[in-house]
């Protein structure tokens, strides 16, 4: 099963991950590749990944590359209206145009953030 990993983190904390892995690399150490999408609020994270978005992830999961007038029909909902919010979902990096169509090539997504009182 393969799992994309949304996570809430700052620059400075993506930077991190960034050099750790290259530092992996040049040590010669493997490590597992773990697809994932940041976002840097959680403002931003809602507007990409808002409801009606999830919907069309829910319904590419696990199903290859569908048609917009495809994902559009399991959804219920306007073809432009999707292809909209494909295109939104596409330019962050959720998911895949590909020649066959749009496709989510994983079988579910984990929400990795945490949430602490306001200061």
């Amino acid at each position: 099963m393969t799992t994309l990993t949304v996570r809430l983190s700052t620059i400075a904390d993506a930077k991190a991950r960034f050099v750790e892995a290259g530092r992996r690399a040049l040590a010669g150490e493997t490590a597992e590749a773990v697809p994932s999408v940041n976002f840097t609020s959680y403002d931003d994270m809602h507007r990409v990944l808002a409801p009606s978005r999830l919907a069309i992830v829910k319904a590419l999961a696990g199903h290859g590359a569908l048609s917009i007038r495809e994902v559009a029909r399991r959804v219920n909902r306007d073809v432009q209206a999707v292809h909209r919010d494909v295109t939104t979902l596409v330019n962050a990096g959720v998911i895949d145009r590909t020649e066959n169509g749009i496709e989510f090539p994983y079988d579910r997504i984990h929400f990795e953030y945490d949430v602490s009182a306001a200061a």
